[in-house]
């Protein structure tokens, strides 16, 4: 019997994906090179503040316009480290961060980053409570472009300054196996070391490539989840998919043999 193997949309096994912190000005300059490429990215705003370490504030009558197309997450209404406060702070932080960001953009947000990359058991709790369903660390996993197993400490790949460092092993990779490059940082950062350059040869080499999907953090995450809520037979050999998302796999190791179950469909394979 074939074991099925799980696939990003489209049968793609391989996805790429942005997150950018603080919701600074030199956002907009970052989206438009992102745009130019058909690249997706994530941005974590902290809606409390205008600046951030000295650098000036998107103001909310423009975070529909600027952020359109991309997806707009929680970073602490006023950037607190979670592991350090109070659990009513901390879920002040969280949920007015939250309810701001939903009036100010349209969007319902439910993705967060970590603070300074601060967390502890307790601040995944009150993530939950909170209806976060993915929350990125600062810990780069550069050796290791896994699927995590729990999203609420999802790694990244590697920061920006890293990444072409690393990009052709995954790009060069073959096999039909699940795997994010997952790009962070801060625009800003691209102004202070007057490297804007860097980001448009990133831009440039992982773009346009057929086995990758590119995706907002909020994408995968639910992708992967719907993944997890399938239901297999006893026997293995049929597939129910009882979420509202087309899940794509292969028979076995055969790349010419990809298929899909639809929402509410049953397979036999």
């Amino acid at each position: 019997m074939k074991t099925p193997l799980y696939l990003f949309p489209g049968g793609k096994p391989k996805t790429v994906t942005f997150s950018y912190d603080d919701g600074v000005v030199q956002d907009e300059r970052l989206i438009e090179v992102l745009n130019r490429y058909n690249l997706k990215g994530t941005f974590n705003i902290n809606s409390g503040m205008d600046y951030r370490d000295g650098h000036i504030k998107q103001t909310p009558e423009n975070i529909q316009r600027i952020y359109a197309g991309h997806e707009i997450a929680c970073h602490a209404e006023y950037h607190a480290g979670m592991d350090r406060i109070a659990a009513t702070d901390a879920m002040r932080e969280i949920w007015n961060d939250r309810v701001k960001l939903e009036q100010v953009s349209g969007q319902m947000v439910a993705g967060f980053a970590y603070p300074c990359g601060q967390y502890s058991e307790r601040v995944v709790e009150i993530l939950k409570c909170a209806g976060i369903e993915y929350a990125r660390t600062t810990e780069n996993c550069e050796r290791n472009r896994y699927i995590p197993d729990d999203f609420l400490l999802w790694k990244p790949t590697c920061h920006h300054s890293k990444a072409l460092d690393l990009m052709d092993a995954f790009l060069n990779e073959k096999r039909l196996l699940l795997q994010i490059f997952y790009i962070w940082g801060h625009s800003y950062e691209f102004d202070r070391n007057n490297n804007w350059d860097l980001l448009d040869k990133i831009c440039e080499k992982i773009s346009g490539h057929d086995d990758i999907w590119y995706a907002t953090n909020i994408e995968i995450c639910r992708y992967i989840k719907a993944i997890r809520s399938l239901v297999t037979s006893a026997n293995g050999n049929k597939i129910y998919n009882p979420t509202a998302q087309t899940i794509w796999f292969a028979n076995g190791w055969e790349a010419d043999k990809i298929s899909c179950v639809k929402p509410g469909e049953t397979v036999e394979f």
